[in-house]
């Protein structure tokens, strides 16, 4: 059966592109694909040697194309606003919000936000407010947030946006991490009907073998369940090439609706070629995009400048 492939990336050439996280996983692939299709493509990445070595590795296997690394990190508004400060002046085609951390311990970023939440959604909410300049001076900019299958899980609780909805239970990691995945829909389908002149969608790779499975693990000192992530990875997992699909097929493809969310096609939307998914009805209701919306911008002080009319 013919499915979308990185073949059917069209040429990009004169386009302009940001994927944050872009060292390891879904974004390397993403950011090598679109370089390689003659994108001009920033790697916005948290660590300086891991982005180093990714660009290295990007450079090596796609010579002709044109990529750069810059430094940002999402659990630091400061360097949000430093990135999009040094990134508003071209106009920007494409903008893919791939960072992400998942089922950590419990930690806080620099401005005291809930890691997950504060990473997945709130560092991205930032960074494409104050990108929106660059992405309104492209002629068809597209926005594309990387969402998981755990959003079908998630819930809106917003008394207690930042940490774990029950926290008298304790911190729920998978249970947080849904909650962001959750708002990255919601953000979105709310940015599709707030925004002209640029296309919001959402994408998932399914379950692709990445190091985000094992960083949890890892950073909680639990060996056995982070040799039990890399296991599962090796066994069931799809590789994070075929992971970057829908990714690229919501940032290139012709054929994309704003607001739409993107995933594999095959195994409850775990495997396979990218086409057009469901999601959870709670993540298209407008009251709940409004009320995310509203406590975002209060949370970050990013308000977004959208043209009149």
């Amino acid at each position: 059966m013919g499915g979308w492939t990185a073949g059917d990336i069209p040429d990009l050439t004169g386009r302009r592109a940001i994927v944050t996280g872009a060292n390891s996983g879904i974004g390397f692939h993403t950011a090598l694909e679109l370089a390689r299709h003659g994108a001009r493509v920033v790697l916005a990445c948290r660590s300086a040697e891991r982005g180093a070595d990714a660009l290295a590795r990007i450079r090596a296997a796609a010579p002709e194309g044109d990529a750069a690394l810059a430094a940002l990190d999402l659990a630091d508004l400061a360097s949000v606003r430093a990135f999009a400060d040094a990134h508003t002046g071209t106009p920007l085609d494409i903008l893919v919000n791939n960072a992400g951390v998942m089922a950590l311990p419990r930690r806080t970023t620099a401005d005291g936000f809930e890691m997950q939440f504060g990473v997945n959604h709130l560092g991205h909410y930032a960074l494409t407010g104050l990108l929106l300049p660059a992405l309104l001076a492209a002629p068809a900019s597209r926005v594309v947030t990387v969402t998981s299958m755990m959003a079908w899980s998630g819930r809106t609780n917003f008394d207690d946006l930042l940490d774990d909805p029950g926290a008298e239970r304790g911190y729920r990691r998978w249970d947080v991490y849904s909650r962001a995945k959750l708002a990255n829909l919601a953000f979105t389908k709310e940015l599709d009907r707030r925004a002209t002149g640029l296309t919001s969608v959402a994408a998932h790779p399914g379950y692709a073998a990445t190091n985000l499975q094992q960083a949890g693990p890892r950073l909680a000192g639990s060996r056995l369940r982070e040799r039990a992530m890399g296991a599962a990875n090796v066994l069931v997992a799809q590789p994070a090439e075929r992971g970057a699909l829908p990714s690229l097929y919501a940032a290139v493809s012709p054929d994309v609706s704003g607001g739409a969310c993107y995933g594999p096609r095959s195994f409850f939307q775990s495997r396979g070629l990218p086409t057009e998914v469901s999601t959870a009805p709670r993540a298209g209701d407008p009251a709940v995009g409004r009320r995310l919306w509203e406590i975002s911008e209060t949370l970050t002080g990013v308000r977004y400048a959208f043209p009149a009319g």
